[in-house]
């Protein structure tokens, strides 16, 4: 019986050391360990959900993610192809081909991976104004009439809330500007995009036709409804900077809001790439449904906007994904053997 018992503990102890020394093992195996990430995110402070999902996934396979540094996009892909970042998780594709080629292309970044589909982008005004006036067109700004419904500060015409300088999207608004000839009848207020689009909503609160581009993901069309309380205006031709043969904006339906669908990709400096063939992996796989960056965003939009509150978002997310979370993650730690 003694010895019975005391060759229990010596199977029991010696099961525990090797529980022990697996542990710190596993965990040295882990493909990141003794690296550290750099992500990079816009202005764009709803952007942060989808750069922090990807860097949990990251932390998963042991790299040391740093939290992600503001810059612009232009910049921010030369930082990728310049290797003093790692990944930024909302390049625009088409819309921000030139800064992904201007960097460089897929000699310094790489960008094999498609984050969320069918983000769309246009103009849109509200609907009471659209049925009253009969409305479907950006074109129909031209008429003084009409363009003066949407006058917010008296000089007769159109107040457009536009984009950001630095985002890609000013460049297609100013192209459109002048191959529609809308120049005198539509003015592009450029700035801080969220502050503009308060102003356009308390507009729209008081019962006051709005015009605004926007794009989704994004809360806006979480409380203005695309055919609910907003509608998109179609453009008169397609119209895009560069060869427009090329280019065209018309959808498979036939409809043309100006804009080519994007899809959203993860991008990486090519040389952590390289190097790093489960984090490529992991890139590869990552998918998120636009409506659920949508109701991230309006829960930002309602208060909860702080970093924590978007980390909470982020794991709660992670939670109600279990299985398709630990899914990428396995299959990235299958690519690094």
């Amino acid at each position: 019986m003694n010895i019975s018992r005391a060759l229990a503990r010596t199977i029991l102890s010696t099961g525990l050391l090797a529980w022990g020394l697996a542990a710190p093992a596993a965990a040295a195996d882990l493909p990141g360990k003794g690296i550290t990430v750099q992500p990079i995110k816009s202005s764009v402070a709803e952007e942060l959900f989808q750069s922090l999902l990807v860097s949990r996934a990251l932390e998963k396979l042991g790299y040391t993610v740093k939290p992600a540094q503001e810059i612009e996009y232009a910049t921010g892909h030369l930082s990728l192809a310049n290797g003093d970042a790692t990944f930024l998780a909302n390049h625009w594709d088409p819309l921000h081909v030139a800064f992904f080629e201007n960097a460089g292309g897929d000699a310094k970044i790489w960008r094999n991976s498609t984050y969320v589909n069918n983000s769309l982008q246009g103009y849109l005004i509200d609907k009471k104004t659209a049925d009253q006036y009969k409305i479907t067109n950006l074109s129909q700004l031209s008429d003084p009439k009409i363009a003066a419904l949407f006058d917010t500060n008296g000089d007769g015409k159109a107040d457009l809330t536009g984009c950001n300088p630095g985002w890609g999207c000013e460049l297609a608004i100013e192209h459109h500007l002048d191959a529609y000839q809308l120049r005198g009848s539509i003015t592009h207020n450029q700035g801080s995009y969220a502050a503009l689009m308060a102003d356009t909503m308390a507009r729209y609160k008081q019962g006051k036709p709005i015009l605004y581009y926007t794009w989704t993901p994004y809360w806006i069309s979480n409380v203005l409804r695309p055919g609910k309380e907003a509608v998109f205006l179609q453009v008169p031709f397609s119209a895009q900077v560069g060869n427009p043969s090329k280019t065209s904006t018309k959808m498979a339906d036939g409809r043309d809001y100006g804009f080519i669908v994007n899809v959203q990709r993860i991008v990486a400096s090519k040389a952590f790439t390289d190097k790093n063939p489960a984090a490529a992996k992991l890139f590869e796989l990552m998918k998120l449904p636009v409506a659920d960056i949508n109701a991230q965003n309006q829960r930002m939009n309602s208060g909860e906007n702080k970093q924590k509150d978007v980390e909470r978002h982020v794991d709660g997310w992670i939670k109600a994904h279990q299985k398709t979370f630990d899914g990428w993650v396995a299959q990235a730690l299958a690519a690094a053997k």
